[in-house]
């Protein structure tokens, strides 16, 4: 089969390789899945470079999640069959950018009926990241509002739609009058294109002083900064990520006169810790699709051939909404 690779740490777009390697078999509890479409992560740039927390050993196959079709079941494993259409992490280092992966039968979840091949695709990681942070971490509650840094993008984007569905008047941050387009159209109440405004006047603004319940900041460095000059009273700053390559130092002497809350989340301790939640959190999540509620943002569905240019561009910051890798 075919398989991107990744032999020498580096930027993407010249670390991946397109390699031709042995087509896996699922061993007991695993299945073995043809790869319908992957989505692009910017962990997968992470671990390109060799920054992400998780290192699987050179050679690998990058791409963090993606929809399949079972192809062959492993022994032990039940309640799944060849052709079930399914989403699932991947099981580095035997990542998705591949026509076929090995992943535990244990993580794999039904793809939403609502939902296309790409578009399953880019829900699990964001949309748990965004339903577990905005409901289990932040406790956002109807009527509130919601600050979304890098709306237009993929984690951005599911935060949006996910603070709508909540009830939130949410105002989307974003880079660009192209990016603003897509926050409006993702249903964003009011839309602030950093480069020409400060999101901090407007959200002061728009909430009469009171300023965010909820900040959701996959971004970090000068976003976070800024954020705490705008959280209300009892407010939480939902720390996602660090797109910015910065890693904020809090003030926790601000959080305490401000008496606002800074909240962490990694979405895939969840996994190990309370898997239950995230079978609750999927179904959830298809009831939203199903509902018309949510629905992923795909702004570009590319060849396997593409997949080390898509990396890197999702990695640069030039994307909107979703890119996925569509093996063919």
């Amino acid at each position: 089969m075919k398989a991107w690779r990744v032999h020498e740490n580096g930027e993407p777009r010249a670390a991946m390789r397109l390699d031709e390697v042995p087509d896996p078999q699922p061993g007991p509890g695993e299945l073995l899945l043809k790869v319908r479409a992957a989505n692009v992560n910017f962990p997968d740039a992470l671990l390109c470079r060799g920054h992400y927390q998780v290192r699987p050993p050179l050679p690998f196959t990058p791409g963090v999640e993606f929809c399949g079709e079972v192809v062959a079941v492993g022994e032990g494993v039940t309640g799944h069959a060849a052709g079930d259409r399914v989403i699932t992490p991947a099981a580095l280092p035997g990542g998705a950018f591949a026509e076929l992966a090995v992943v535990p039968a244990a993580g794999v979840l039904p793809a939403p009926p609502a939902l296309d091949d790409a578009e399953a695709a880019a829900l699990h990681i964001g949309y748990q990241t965004g339903w577990f942070g905005l409901h289990r971490r932040a406790g956002l509650g109807e009527g509130e509002t919601l600050l979304v840094h890098a709306a237009a993008g993929g984690v951005g984007s599911a935060a949006v739609q996910l603070g709508k569905a909540a009830g939130a008047t949410v105002i989307g941050v974003v880079g660009g009058p192209d990016k603003a387009k897509t926050a409006r159209d993702l249903g964003a109440d009011i839309v602030v294109d950093r480069t020409c405004e400060d999101f901090v006047a407007v959200v002061k603004e728009a909430t009469g002083g009171r300023g965010a319940d909820v900040v959701y900041d996959p971004v970090g460095g000068d976003a976070y900064t800024r954020s705490t000059k705008c959280v209300a009273f009892e407010g939480r700053i939902l720390v996602v990520g660090f797109t910015s390559g910065t890693i904020p130092s809090p003030g926790l002497n601000h959080a305490l006169v401000k008496n606002y809350s800074v909240v962490g989340l990694h979405w895939g301790l969840y996994n190990t810790h309370d898997p239950a939640a995230v079978r609750r959190c999927h179904e959830e999540l298809t009831r939203l699709a199903a509902e018309g509620a949510i629905r992923p943002l795909v702004s570009e569905r590319v060849p396997l051939e593409g997949a080390a240019d898509a990396v890197q561009r999702v990695a640069d910051g030039t994307t909107t909404g979703r890119l996925v890798v569509v093996p063919g």
